[in-house]
C-alpha cells in the first residue's frame, strides 16, 4: 500500500515558493496552472513567472485574472470553467491546435464547502470542479506534457475525512458540504497516484500535496461564524490559529505522495 510520508525537502512551514526556487534554473520552461490568478494559484504563477517560466493560466473569470496578473510578465490567460466539461474540451482543443508544450501542470483551482449545486449531467459541483474537470483536462492535454514533466494536484489533509463514496458519489441521498469536499480531495490523491504510474514510461511524475491551512478565497463559502467554530478565527474575523500560513508559504511541499510501500 502506498502511503504519505514527509519528503524531507529541507524546507519548513515558513518557507515560500521563492525560497524553494532559489538556485534552480527553470528559465524558459512552460507551466499550466488552473486558477493561477488567485490565492495559492497566484503565488505559484508569480514565483514561476519571476523565475523566467512562461505561465499559462486557466481562469473562469477572465477579467479578474487579467487584473490580478497585470503586473506579471510572460503570462497567457485562457478561459476555463472546470465545472463545465465543454469549457475544458474547448481549452484543450486550443492548446492542441496551438501546439503548447508544458513542463509543469498544476491542478490548483477548486472550491470548498460550497452549497449544494448540480452541474453537467447532475454531478455534485465540488467533485466535478475539483476532480472531474482536472481529470478530463489532464487526459486531453497529456500529449502536450513534455517528457520529464511534472503534474501537481493540490489536495488537502481534508481528504482523510472521506473516501470515495462509490455507492453515492454525487450525493443523491443527502448533501454534506464538508464530506463532499473531502471526497473530492481524496479523488485528487488517487488521481495523482495512478497518473504517476501511468507516466513512468515518459518520465512524467505526478504528485498530490496538502499545502497547509491558509486563508485564501477558497473560504468564500464560509461565514465568520463557521470559521470561528472551526477555531480558525474569532467572531470578529481576526485569525487566531497560529498554524495558518500565507499563500506564498503554502507553495513549499512538505507532505506529498511518495512512491513507497510499507
Amino acid at each position: 500500500m502506498r502511503v504519505q510520508k514527509p519528503i524531507n525537502s529541507g524546507f519548513n512551514a515558513s518557507s515560500t515558493a521563492s525560497d524553494v526556487l532559489k538556485g534552480i534554473d527553470i528559465k524558459g520552461k512552460t507551466a499550466f496552472i488552473t486558477g493561477g490568478h488567485s490565492g495559492l494559484g497566484y503565488e505559484a504563477t508569480k514565483a514561476l513567472s519571476e523565475a523566467g517560466v512562461h505561465v499559462v493560466v486557466g481562469a473562469r473569470d477572465m477579467g479578474s485574472a487579467s487584473n490580478a496578473l497585470s503586473e506579471l510578465t510572460n503570462i497567457t490567460i485562457l478561459p476555463l470553467d472546470l465545472s463545465d466539461i465543454n469549457s475544458v474540451r474547448t481549452l484543450a482543443a486550443y492548446v492542441n491546435a496551438n501546439r503548447y508544450l508544458f513542463d509543469y501542470v498544476i491542478c490548483n483551482a477548486g472550491i470548498m464547502a460550497s452549497p449544494e449545486k448540480r452541474v453537467g449531467p447532475g454531478w455534485e459541483s465540488q467533485f466535478a470542479t475539483n476532480h472531474i474537470g482536472h481529470y478530463v483536462l489532464v487526459n486531453l492535454i497529456w500529449n502536450n506534457i513534455r517528457s520529464g514533466g511534472r503534474v501537481v494536484c493540490v489536495s488537502s489533509a481534508g481528504h482523510h475525512n472521506s473516501p470515495i463514496r462509490w455507492d453515492d458519489i454525487q450525493f443523491t441521498r443527502g448533501y454534506d458540504k464538508w464530506v463532499a469536499y473531502a471526497q473530492s480531495k481524496t479523488a485528487n490523491v488517487l488521481f495523482a497516484l495512478q497518473l504517476d504510474t501511468y507516466g513512468k514510461n515518459r518520465n512524467i511524475r505526478a504528485f498530490s500535496l496538502h499545502p497547509g491551512k491558509i486563508f485564501t478565497p477558497l473560504q468564500r463559502h464560509l461565514s465568520y461564524e463557521e470559521m470561528a467554530n472551526e477555531g480558525w478565527m474569532d467572531r470578529d474575523g481576526n485569525p487566531i490559529d497560529p498554524t495558518f500560513k500565507s499563500p506564498a508559504q503554502g507553495l513549499q511541499l512538505r507532505y506529498g505522495q511518495q512512491q513507497t510501500r510499507p
